[in-house]
């Protein structure tokens, strides 16, 4: 049996990173040429043990980061202006993009509306609470005041 470095995940062997047992032959006909492994040499271990724990330090970065945006937010009130008749109705509607572009203006961090967790646009004036998914498993309830104006 020979030891391979898988380079992308695969189904059938493991994730990428992963060091697996596979045949000499299946290595060398198969994952070399596609460049789906790389032979397991003592180095080659290193250096994806190295670039493992750089991807995994970058990822607690990422959410560390996102944990203090979610924070923000949590303290956050977008104030949006919208034209509304004498009811509260509003003759158009506050949508996820109107809210990221508040979430912009008011504290610049910049998100996809398709982070806002809105079961239908805002169709009334008055304070809503709107869930904002900041990163992966990171939500944050942002209240939200529509306004006439």
């Amino acid at each position: 049996m020979a030891q391979a470095i898988l380079l992308q995940e695969l189904e059938t062997l493991g994730s990428r990173g992963d060091v697996v047992d596979v045949s000499p032959g299946y290595l060398r006909n198969y994952l070399v040429p596609r460049k789906l492994a790389q032979p397991a040499t003592a180095a080659a271990i290193e250096d994806a043990r190295r670039r493992a724990e750089a991807a995994d330090r970058e990822a607690r970065a990422l959410v560390e980061r996102a944990q203090e945006n979610a924070a923000l937010l949590a303290k956050t009130v977008l104030t949006i202006g919208q034209s509304a008749g004498d009811d509260g109705r509003l003759f158009g509607s506050v949508t996820a993009q109107d809210i990221v572009d508040a979430i912009s203006q008011a504290r610049g961090i910049k998100l996809d509306k398709r982070r806002i967790h809105l079961d239908q646009p805002i169709k009334t004036t008055g304070a809503h609470m709107v869930a904002v998914e900041v990163h992966d498993g990171v939500v944050v309830e942002v209240k939200t005041i529509v306004t006439s104006h």
